[in-house]
């Protein structure tokens, strides 16, 4: 082979593997693609006979598009939790602002206004590495579901962007894979209760949660679930 010829074959062997690299971030940023459930969690819920729980929640409470709850949620909260990574560099923070600081610009599409900081852009750095993120909204009221979403972040600063936040250096939009869960251990910390659902040693077996009655999961609890009929 001429040096011509080995640099040609080289050349496609790159961008095969180029290829196939954006494939797969193709697959893993596209949530109806790919699994809900990786092998490690999948090793967690045989351990304690959980599969079958999982996957009827995946089945019926997985969505793309918000529910009415949940945007009554979002357009009033006034913070959030967000968790971003790339490479090692695992952060996790809180966003914060008065309340509809938080837009739903589509269905299954939120933005929220990135404001003056401390200038680490932590969460916004590990953004334009990898725009993977997961998201948390919580009332801490003992009785709101919770919102859990794993996100697809992009940023923005246009100016059609920015004029919907006043005051933001950029936007932050975000494609949502949606799936709630029950408030059972969230102390209510607007009148000072714990959760009655933590286990505790004098009181013996908490009360069963609603949705451990549902019909899609009462009968295909694990083993030993202690609500389990």
């Amino acid at each position: 082979y001429t040096f011509l010829t080995y640099n040609i074959i080289l050349s496609k062997y790159i961008i095969n593997f180029f290829d196939i690299l954006h494939y797969w971030v193709w697959i893993m940023n596209n949530f109806k693609n790919r699994s809900f459930f990786h092998d490690g969690m999948r090793e967690f819920q045989n351990l304690f006979d959980g599969s079958r729980t999982a996957d009827a929640i995946e089945k019926n409470r997985k969505h793309y598009e918000f529910w009415d709850d949940e945007k009554d949620l979002i357009q009033k909260t006034k913070f959030f939790f967000i968790a971003s990574s790339w490479n090692g560099y695992i952060d996790c923070n809180i966003k914060s602002g008065d309340p509809g600081f938080i837009k739903i610009i589509e269905d299954g599409v939120i933005e929220y206004p990135e404001y003056d900081g401390n200038s680490m852009y932590r969460t916004a750095g590990n953004i334009s590495k990898n725009p993977n993120v997961a998201l948390l909204f919580v009332n801490f009221d003992g009785k709101s579901r919770r919102i859990r979403i794993n996100g697809h972040a992009s940023i923005h600063r246009d100016p059609q962007s920015l004029k919907k936040h006043y005051g933001a250096k950029f936007v932050v939009r975000i494609k949502c894979e949606i799936y709630p869960n029950c408030p059972r251990y969230i102390p209510n910390l607007v009148d000072n209760e714990l959760s009655i659902y933590t286990p505790r040693e004098k009181d013996g077996v908490p009360p069963a949660p609603e949705w451990k009655e549902r019909d899609y999961i009462k009968n295909i609890l694990p083993k030993d679930d202690p609500h389990k009929s």
